[in-house]
């Protein structure tokens, strides 16, 4: 491992909540300029760091049977001295290894939202660090080369990990058109940017069609760090509560997030310029529905496209100057 500062970063395995972390590793960048990183992240995270300054390796972390992979991953570590370890998966490894400092997650009493539970790590919840992805030159390069053209892009991320937190793809449909084509709308005339992972190309297929000016589909053609450099291209994103939704947010994007079986409190896009969407109903009343939030059936049919493209435009005009 390379001279400085080493840090030991475990991360999470599912990539919103890895995004929502993300933010203590540009502040221990900002803070530590001899660090260099060691970071640990399930399979769908792990390309999200792999442009951190100081980056000496990612580990992918894959789930074993009976806590396997925590031995496994010891192994791996166990031979450096740590200058600091961040365990964010709350597991106690750093008690057997050897660091200066440890980091450990503990989740909190009360419904937190992740960004402020990140936070307390590090002990920073008075100036909770911002979700952030590093990018590089050519990452950036190439999201001008995807979304070059004229007029303001929308992006819509129609996929989630669940179809109970789903809104159906002919409600973005219809949303996209109320956007794109009502002359009184502010991005009338504009592009669809659809985004999704891969398997995601079918919802791509069924909005290609709404975009008469431009369509970019990065439903699983792009990977993490590409998508958010697009993502900073955007105008305005609509999506399920999804890593997409918390990258676009990143990203620093007007957001706005469809929520259903999903608690705002812990998961909401984190910013300024975001905005929450649900039907009539709380998370509590559907978990009420669904207490184990595994039935096969679409919480979200109760959101109407009204309230999504009210929402929109006064994000839009919101976030006019701001965009000036």
């Amino acid at each position: 491992m390379s001279r400085g500062f080493p840090i030991l970063f475990i991360t999470a395995t599912r990539i919103g909540d890895a995004v929502l972390s993300s933010g203590l590793i540009r502040r221990l960048v900002d803070e530590i300029p001899d660090a260099r990183f060691t970071i640990v992240a399930g399979p769908d995270a792990a390309p999200l760091f792999a442009h951190v300054p100081g980056l000496d390796r990612v580990i992918v972390m894959e789930k074993a049977k009976g806590g396997r992979h925590w031995f496994d991953l010891w192994r791996k570590v166990r031979r450096t001295n740590w200058g600091l370890i961040v365990d964010l998966r709350g597991s106690g490894i750093s008690r057997f290894l050897t660091t200066k400092r440890r980091a450990i997650h503990k989740k909190s009493a009360e419904p937190t939202h992740k960004v402020l539970e990140a936070a307390r790590v590090l002990r920073i919840e008075d100036e909770p660090a911002a979700p952030h992805i590093f990018t590089d030159p050519d990452a950036e390069a190439y999201a001008d080369e995807l979304t070059k053209g004229a007029g303001p892009i929308l992006a819509l991320a129609p996929s989630a990990n669940w179809i109970g937190k789903t809104w159906p793809v002919e409600r973005f449909a219809q949303v996209a058109m109320r956007l794109l084509r009502d002359p009184h709308s502010p991005m009338v005339g504009g592009r669809l940017m659809v985004l999704g992972g891969p398997g995601d190309d079918k919802p791509a297929n069924t909005l290609r069609d709404v975009a008469r000016k431009g369509f970019i589909d990065l439903a699983g053609k792009a990977d993490l760090v590409t998508a958010y450099a697009c993502l900073k291209r955007a105008r305005l994103f609509i999506g399920n509560d999804s890593g997409a939704m918390h990258l676009a947010a990143a990203a620093g994007t007007p957001t706005i997030g469809l929520f259903g079986p999903s608690d705002e409190r812990l998961y909401a896009p984190w910013g300024d310029h975001t905005r929450v969407v649900r039907g009539p109903r709380s998370f509590e009343q559907i978990r009420a529905v669904d207490p184990g939030f595994g039935q096969a059936l679409c919480h979200m049919m109760d959101l109407p496209v009204e309230s999504v493209v009210s929402a929109a435009r006064q994000l839009i005009k919101a976030t006019d100057k701001v965009d000036a």
